[in-house]
């Protein structure tokens, strides 16, 4: 085929072209209204009283481990399927990552397995519980779970904008709006479902956290007269002056960002529903393929921001080898991707704590099946049906030749 289909894309059109414009021949390029403004937007959409952008998903991790208080010797769950930068974070703060192996129905974190790594250590700081694929992890059970032993909860919701779930109490919550947590986390990458380029964000109903949030994120530096250290209180401060009074980062995101970041964020439903509906369509193509198992969700409780769509396919089943069928599809213009390399087997982590094939074994069963099928808003029917065709020829041709 002529056409080539990656499993990722950002979707820009000519609005979001045009409000980038208007920053580039405005007064402010990075530190302007517009970051304010993004802000505001995102608290809007998920509900929360505040929010925090940043430089990427990876900095807002950062950002939120750093103001739970993360701190050389705590440590804080996480799990194995995941991109690496949620473990990092962890690092970055002198803190230990645990892992918890998933739900391989949900492909979530075990709840029942978190409970049991919990019970085994008294030096758990906090749970970063990832909402893979876009799908809500059970946040109730987790949150209730963390504050009987007073953990801090940082959902990374990096896959999840616009992903809602259906509490106890019948209502139901977005992901963002950190009802069952102290922070959420989002990344604004291309392939997520809205993007700033590059960008993230934490969102927060804590007053504290907020303020230290911002303050981690400008150089640790301090502009409210107010929140002065070394300034009579009652001498007016001369224009310039800010104290800088802890160790912080140049994490900010631009003006020319946020514009973009706005300009998506109107369109934000339109791009779920789109991923819906494309989900719906693999569902019902590839339902007369046993080898192939789609993901399932709980429609009456939760609502996926289907940010990817993970199929599991029994590549020992069919005797086929997973690397050179990947290699076999991408030569027919079908490009997939793997999510993820579960982290504890990445060589880091391997040799820093230990860890190797055999201790989350859901986590790495997962890595050896998954496959992780285009979606993003720009497919056609046509595309979707294109891809479909193609895994399942490439399958069965495959796995024929084998028998043979």
């Amino acid at each position: 085929m002529s056409k080539t289909i990656s499993y990722g894309r950002q979707t820009i059109d000519r609005t979001d072209v045009e409000a980038v414009t208007e920053v580039l021949i405005s007064d402010y390029l990075t530190q302007g209204p517009l970051v304010k403004a993004f802000e505001k937007v995102l608290c809007e959409y998920t509900g929360s009283r505040y929010a925090v952008c940043c430089s990427s998903g990876t900095s807002a991790l950062h950002l939120a481990c750093l103001a739970a208080g993360i701190k050389d010797g705590d440590f804080v769950i996480t799990s194995p399927i995941t991109f690496v930068a949620s473990a990092n974070s962890i690092l970055y703060t002198g803190g230990k990552p645990l892992f918890v192996d998933i739900d391989p129905d949900t492909m979530n974190m075990d709840i029942e397995r978190l409970e049991e790594t919990i019970k085994v250590s008294s030096r758990v700081r906090a749970i970063v519980p990832v909402h893979f694929a876009g799908l809500p992890c059970d946040m109730e059970r987790i949150y209730r779970i963390a504050v009987e032993r007073d953990i801090v909860v940082i959902e990374d919701a990096c896959h999840a904008l616009g992903a809602m779930w259906r509490g106890e109490d019948d209502r139901w919550y977005k992901v963002g709006a950190s009802s069952h947590s102290h922070m959420t986390v989002f990344s604004f990458h291309p392939v997520k479902a809205i993007t700033t380029g590059e960008g993230g964000a934490v969102t927060t109903n804590d007053r504290g956290l907020y303020e230290r949030l911002k303050t981690l994120r400008d150089h640790g530096i301090i502009r409210e007269p107010d929140r002065f250290i070394h300034m009579d209180s009652s001498i007016e401060p001369p224009p310039w002056y800010y104290e800088m009074q802890e160790l912080g980062f140049n994490y900010r995101l631009t003006d020319l960002q946020c514009a973009l970041g706005i300009s998506q964020m109107r369109r934000i439903d339109e791009f779920v529903k789109r991923r819906e509906e494309i989900a719906c369509l693999y569902r019902e193509l590839l339902s007369e393929y046993p080898f192939i198992k789609t993901p399932e969700v709980d429609e009456n409780n939760y609502r996926s921001a289907w940010h990817l769509y993970p199929v599991r396919i029994d590549f020992d089943g069919l005797g086929i080898d997973k690397g050179s069928w990947f290699r076999a599809i991408a030569e027919r213009g079908i490009r997939l991707q793997v999510h993820y390399i579960p982290v504890h087997l990445q060589p880091y982590y391997r040799k820093r704590f230990g860890y190797t094939w055999g201790d989350f074994p859901e986590a790495e069963r997962h890595y050896l099946e998954e496959v992780s099928l285009p979606i993003y808003p720009l497919l056609t029917d046509d595309d979707v049906k294109t891809i479909v065709k193609e895994v399942v020829t490439t399958l069965t041709c495959a796995s024929a030749r084998l028998s043979v």
